[in-house]
C-alpha cells in the first residue's frame, strides 16, 4: 500500500515540476491550473452536489490530471483516517465504501 502511495507521490512531484516548467516557458502562473486544487474543488463540489462547481473544477485540468488528483486525494484521506482510527488502510477503505470487512 505504501509503495503505491510513494509511487503516486513521485508521479505528483513530476507532474508539479512539469507544470512549473510549462508555466515559466509560457509566462503563465504555474499555480493557475494546479491539479490538486482542481481535485479538491471537484470532490468538495461532488459532496455538495453542486453541478456548476463540478463543471468548473473539471475544466481546470485535463480529465487524466483530474483523475490522478482525485486518486491522490483518496489515498491521502484513507491513510489519514487509518492513522486516526489505528486501523489498516484496507479496512478503512472498505468501511468507507460500505463493503463487508475481510
Amino acid at each position: 500500500m505504501f509503495d503505491r502511495i510513494r509511487g503516486a507521490w513521485d508521479r505528483s512531484r513530476a507532474a508539479r515540476r512539469t507544470e512549473g516548467e510549462t508555466g515559466r516557458r509560457t509566462g503563465r502562473d504555474p499555480r493557475s491550473h494546479n491539479l490538486f486544487e482542481a481535485a479538491a474543488a471537484y470532490v468538495a463540489a461532488c459532496v455538495d452536489d453542486d453541478q456548476e462547481r463540478i463543471d468548473e473544477a473539471a475544466a481546470r485540468v485535463s480529465p487524466e490530471a483530474l483523475s490522478f488528483g482525485v486518486n491522490e486525494l483518496a489515498c491521502r484521506a484513507v491513510v489519514a483516517l487509518a492513522r486516526e482510527r489505528d486501523a489498516p488502510p484496507g479496512d478503512v477503505a472498505r468501511a468507507l465504501l460500505g463493503l463487508p470487512a475481510n
